[in-house]
């Protein structure tokens, strides 16, 4: 939501399967577009179970999620910022409490997130194992705040779930480059340039 690293985990997700063939890697690159947000360790999980008919123990399933945090870390660390991210981000931080909600999992996303030097703009930063709608409900108990007076951005749906289970309002990011997969009635930019127009015209 903040880079763009959406093409970078396709692009792991075909590596960490391509010695299936190319029958399976399609099939895992469909499930990860539909479940976008979820753990890798449990799209992982399922895509061995589902697609090789394999079940993973526990420590299969780290060694295969370390596998894929290799083959993305450091390129998300580089990849390009969403357009408009870093202006929001300056012209906001202090004004509202902006928390960053992720799938990623939570040490790596705080490693990320410093070597970007971003971390300064943001009250916390949660990943998984967390549930998105979990963290969500307690940030609002720890502001005493109504969901009416937040506001989710997301890219996932995943995201748009969490939303919609903590009745939070939400503004779906969809880049131009792909499709939409937010209800019609859901409210979509392109980047990040015009989310402040769009909030405060809600």
């Amino acid at each position: 939501m903040i880079v763009e690293s959406v093409d970078i985990k396709v692009s792991a997700f075909r590596s960490l399967y391509e010695a299936y063939g190319d029958e399976v890697v399609e099939k895992v690159l469909h499930h990860h577009h539909t479940h976008g947000g979820i753990s890798r360790v449990v799209k992982i999980r399922e895509c061995h179970r589902m697609f090789l008919g394999v079940e993973l123990n526990d420590d299969e399933v780290a060694e295969l999620a370390g596998r894929y945090a290799g083959l993305v870390e450091d390129t998300v660390v580089a990849c390009d910022e969403v357009t408009g991210a870093s202006a929001f981000l300056s012209e906001n931080a202090g004004r509202q409490p902006m928390y960053v909600v992720s799938g990623t999992p939570e040490d790596e996303l705080r490693r990320i997130i410093e070597r970007r030097a971003i971390g300064h703009f943001f009250d916390a930063v949660y990943g998984s194992p967390k549930r998105k709608e979990a963290i969500v409900d307690d940030v609002l108990a720890r502001h005493g705040a109504a969901p009416s007076q937040a506001v989710f951005v997301g890219d996932t749906m995943t995201d748009y779930l969490a939303a919609r289970a903590t009745e939070v309002p939400f503004v779906g990011r969809v880049d131009p480059r792909h499709e939409n997969p937010f209800p019609v009635e859901i409210v979509t930019i392109p980047d990040i340039s015009k989310l402040a127009e769009v909030i405060d015209g809600d």
